[in-house]
């Protein structure tokens, strides 16, 4: 009895030796599967937004024109912490600027948006008729509703993104781009000031 015992204690012991460290073992593989996973998340998503991590653009739309001048607008979202300057615009249809709408001497007038769009850290900015907008200078074809144009983004750290936008008719806000208010003139280079306020 005294022999058979110890050696069923010990077999005992091993046993829950064994055990303990198979716990452990397991304890161990799934500590290291949840950084794993941890892991796994951020850089599954970070594939899904390349390029849109500067700004979120909401219901981006062009106003239909014929020929000469016409303009971009949307909501700019910016989620981020810090301030977010739009530097720059381009399109394949038509130099751009950015602009926007001041008065001047007594009179609404549009210009160019000297220092860029600025889009404050967890805010949204407007572009919209009568006020900040991006402007194709001089269409070299017609922009029909329901066209789809893409316009890319400058920003002011050299960042880029690009946006599309499908184009509709609107005739609010006054933002006339017939002859005398945006159209330029054949042979003659205006500026958006002299566009919207007859020249003297």
């Amino acid at each position: 009895m005294r022999t058979t015992s110890p050696n069923a204690s010990r077999r005992r012991s091993a046993a829950i030796l064994a055990a303990a460290i198979l716990t452990v073992g397991a304890a161990g593989c799934g500590s290291s599967d949840s950084p794993s996973t941890a892991q796994a998340g951020p850089s599954a998503s970070a594939p899904a937004n390349p390029d849109a991590g500067v700004l979120g653009i909401r219901d981006p739309w062009v106003k239909a024109a014929d020929k000469g001048m016409t303009a971009a607008f949307g909501t700019l979202v910016n989620d981020g912490d810090t301030d977010v300057t739009v530097t720059g615009a381009t399109t394949s249809l038509s130099p751009m600027e950015l602009h926007e709408m001041a008065m001047k001497d007594g009179k609404m007038v549009m210009r160019q948006k000297q220092g860029g769009i600025v889009i404050k850290a967890k805010s949204a900015h407007a572009l919209e008729p009568g006020g900040d907008h991006l402007m194709l200078m001089n269409l070299t074809k017609p922009v029909q509703a329901g066209d789809e144009l893409t316009f890319t983004l400058t920003f002011a750290d050299g960042k880029t993104q690009q946006f599309s936008a499908v184009a509709k008719p609107f005739t609010g806000a006054q933002e006339s781009y017939a002859p005398g208010h945006g159209q330029p003139m054949p042979g003659v280079s205006a500026t958006p000031e002299m566009s919207m306020s007859p020249s003297s």
